[in-house]
């Protein structure tokens, strides 16, 4: 067959190894992609191309980012950073009607901006609002659903380990992509508590309010959200300064972590030993993804095949943005079903060259697909986010977690409707960087 054929027969079999087989995302990436290329061509050249990919991707520098980001939210959530800022958000919060939910969705932005991961924000979200909201008597519906949309910010707020790695495949600023992601993060967090206040303005059994606070127990709250302003302050504000490149800002970020959190006594060994044992986890799962990417992404390469479709999709008689929306639906129903890391691997060597050759921005193109796959994350019937949810809320049944959930897709379709609509929410920040 020819190589384009190949490359189509090729993407059919890697979707029916990870949904079908259940072979994990990065190897079976990395063997089609091996296989592939050896059919293309030979296998002396695979064999070849194996051992530069090899090289290449684990001696790469700017890898190093990813550990060092994801050891400063281990340390974070080892260290109950979690916990005091979600009390602090509930001092000035959970005296409203829907407050405790609101401080739910608050702290998982906090949490989001030193962790990365949807996935880690809801299982940590989980174990520390669930038991608040059932003891001032919230409705399930809104509870788990306030915590598997809150938790979705994690891959949208910076730092995203998501954003890092479309911005090493795609050649573009991490830094710049962290920046075009704190407007979207930021219009997320609003659009969810003002779905929060119009469900209980429907529902006012829903979100019952809770104890009044006054206001000199609100400022000595505040103390419990210092340590995340300044850790994300630092690392942001570093980047957009010009003081640290992506990896110093990482490695700044976990030093930072660690000090605090040895300062205040809140670090023992074996929790450290664990934040790193979680950390070399994560870290190993996401490299071997990544070089299953690249390999398959060599294999789609040499096939022609993203080329061929971008000059295709080009050239059709319909307006861009039509096209645009066809992605975005493509990316949705592919969040439902993978995690947004992997989705995004598997994709961007198809659908970037085509979103390129329209003519739009690669930035403001990355940012959006964040946003939009991590709705699949929320969407029935396999969003990774309810799931977990549903595991930590034993006493839930999971139909009330997934109508929760579907309450704040609305949400979603508002931010990513004004993204399409003004690009420049995404772009505004990225252009001021020096």
């Amino acid at each position: 067959m020819d190589p384009i054929t190949a490359g189509i027969v090729g993407t059919a079999i890697l979707l029916a190894a990870i949904f079908l087989l259940r072979i994990p995302v990065g190897f079976a990436m990395g063997i089609i992609g091996f296989c592939g290329f050896a059919y293309v061509l030979n296998w002396n050249a695979a064999s070849g191309m194996l051992g530069t990919e090899l090289w290449n991707v684990f001696s790469n520098y700017g890898l190093t980012v990813i550990p060092l980001f994801i050891l400063m939210g281990q340390i974070c959530f080892y260290s109950g950073v979690n916990e005091r800022l979600y009390k602090s958000a509930y001092a000035w919060m959970g005296e409203i009607r829907g407050g405790l939910a609101m401080t739910t969705v608050l702290a998982c932005a906090g949490f989001s901006a030193i962790c990365g991961s949807n996935s880690a924000t809801a299982a940590t979200m989980s174990t520390v609002a669930l038991p608040e909201m059932k003891k001032f008597k919230y409705n399930p519906i809104l509870s788990t659903g306030a915590v598997a949309a809150g938790a979705t910010l994690g891959v949208v707020i910076p730092p995203s380990v998501v954003l890092i790695i479309i911005g090493l495949q795609t050649s573009q600023s991490i830094a710049k992509l962290f920046l075009g992601g704190m407007v979207p993060g930021i219009l997320l967090t609003m659009l969810f508590m003002g779905t929060i206040w119009y469900l209980c303005r429907r529902h006012p059994q829903w979100g019952p309010a809770g104890p009044k606070t006054s206001l000199a127990d609100k400022f000595r709250s505040l103390p419990g959200s210092i340590e995340m302003i300044i850790i994300f302050f630092m690392v942001m504000g570093g980047l957009f300064l010009g003081f640290f490149t992506p990896t110093e800002a990482g490695a700044a970020g976990a030093a930072m972590s660690l000090i605090i959190a040895t300062v205040t006594r809140r670090m023992s060994f074996e929790k450290f030993r664990m934040a790193v044992a979680d950390t070399l986890k994560i870290s190993c799962m996401i490299m071997v993804i990544i070089l299953g990417a690249v390999l398959f992404g060599r294999f789609l390469t040499i096939t022609r095949m993203p080329f061929e479709a971008a000059a295709w999709v080009a050239g059709l008689p319909i307006p861009p943005m039509v096209i645009i929306l066809v992605i975005c639906l493509i990316y949705v129903v592919g969040g439902m079903v993978m995690d947004a890391l992997a989705l995004l691997l598997v994709t961007i060597p198809i659908f970037f060259p085509v979103v390129t050759a329209m003519g739009y921005d690669p930035l403001w193109f990355g940012v959006l697909i964040t946003v939009v796959t991590t709705l699949g994350a929320i969407t029935p019937p396999v969003g990774v986010n309810m799931f977990i949810v549903a595991s930590m809320a034993k006493d839930v049944p999971m139909t009330d977690v997934f109508k929760g959930a579907t309450y704040f897709m609305a949400a979603y379709c508002i931010c990513i409707a004004l993204l399409m609509a003004f690009p420049s929410l995404v772009t505004f920040a990225p252009g001021l960087m020096q």
